[in-house]
């Protein structure tokens, strides 16, 4: 299903924001990228600067927002998304989690646009049910230190569904689980970007808790796919997006060392506050509605993000 083939991205100019630019752009959809760049940087889009069907717009989503002529999708990608960042930044991922995310649909809605709001794991919090399917509500701690991304998401969720309800609009709900690929920030804080950057300076790799505890992660190639499949159903959602390989962190950290040929040590830590012991989601749904299931294997995904690292740090490192 097709609409208005013109998107805005909110938060385009982010580590997924801008993966889905670029994807849209190949399937000939034009791109409004909105984004303040508090935690994105434009160096994510500047090759799609000379571009006539892309169009940067420096844009705080915590006020109202336009974007002249038609469009026919509207993906809300716009917050902080590592702990690291929305620890330092916790009101305003609260603010673009409410308000944002109300501006976001009062352009979609002014558009007659298809919403698509990019939630999250975290909304399941640390899980007490495993796998997560869809149905289940979560167990987030909504007073502790990670409450401000859990809650800002979840409220996102019942605003788009208020509006799908109550006001008729076209939205629909993803929830995107752990994601890496090329362009994560070095110091992003979250574990595969702090890993490789530890393995490939010859830190120690610092794995929190006994490492026992696990992600399950997705490329960022096969996220946006599956982000893009949603919006071209007529699926309201939620549906999980993520990859069903669960790794441990202390198995991970383990692979990365081994893949970069790092002599770096592991070293274990504190364990943060509300960090979950298991993390896997059901993507029965996404394989039945979308048809989508990951393609890119672990090993083939981190050896581009190693790539991509090296660059990256040999770019930084002074001379």
């Amino acid at each position: 299903m097709m609409r208005h083939p013109r998107a805005v991205v909110t938060g385009g100019s982010g580590f997924v924001g801008s993966h889905l630019c670029e994807a849209l752009l190949a399937r000939g959809i034009s791109v409004v990228c909105l984004d303040n760049l508090l935690t994105g940087t434009s160096r994510n889009i500047a090759h799609l600067g000379e571009r006539g069907d892309f169009r940067f717009l420096r844009r705080d989503l915590t006020e109202p927002v336009h974007v002249p002529g038609d469009v026919g999708y509207v993906f809300h990608l716009a917050s902080a998304a590592s702990p690291a960042d929305y620890m330092r930044l916790p009101i305003q991922t609260l603010e673009v989690g409410s308000q944002g995310t109300r501006h976001a649909l009062d352009l979609a809605e002014s558009k007659g646009a298809r919403f698509v709001l990019a939630s999250t794991s975290e909304v399941y919090g640390d899980p007490l049910v495993h796998p997560q399917p869809e149905t289940y509500w979560g167990n987030v701690n909504p007073v502790g230190p990670r409450s401000v991304y859990d809650e800002a998401k979840r409220f996102g969720e019942a605003l788009t569904s208020a509006f799908r309800h109550s006001r008729g609009l076209d939205t629909a709900i993803v929830r995107i689980f752990n994601t890496y690929g090329p362009r994560m920030r070095p110091d992003d804080g979250r574990a595969i970007p702090t890993f490789l950057r530890q393995a490939l300076t010859g830190e120690d790799l610092t794995v929190t808790g006994d490492g026992t505890q696990t992600r399950s992660i997705c490329h960022v190639d096969d996220t946006v796919r599956g982000v893009i499949a949603l919006a071209m159903s007529d699926h309201p959602g939620p549906v999980n997006i993520g990859s069903p390989y669960e790794v441990s962190m202390a198995d991970l950290a383990r692979t990365i060392v081994d893949l970069t040929g790092s002599a770096s040590r592991i070293r274990y830590i504190d364990r943060p506050q509300d960090d979950p012991r298991v993390r896997r989601p059901d993507t029965a749904l996404a394989r039945e509605v979308l048809g989508w299931s990951p393609r890119i294997t672990v090993e083939e995904g981190l050896r581009s993000t190693i790539e991509w690292f090296t660059r990256e740090l040999l770019v930084a490192r002074p001379a």
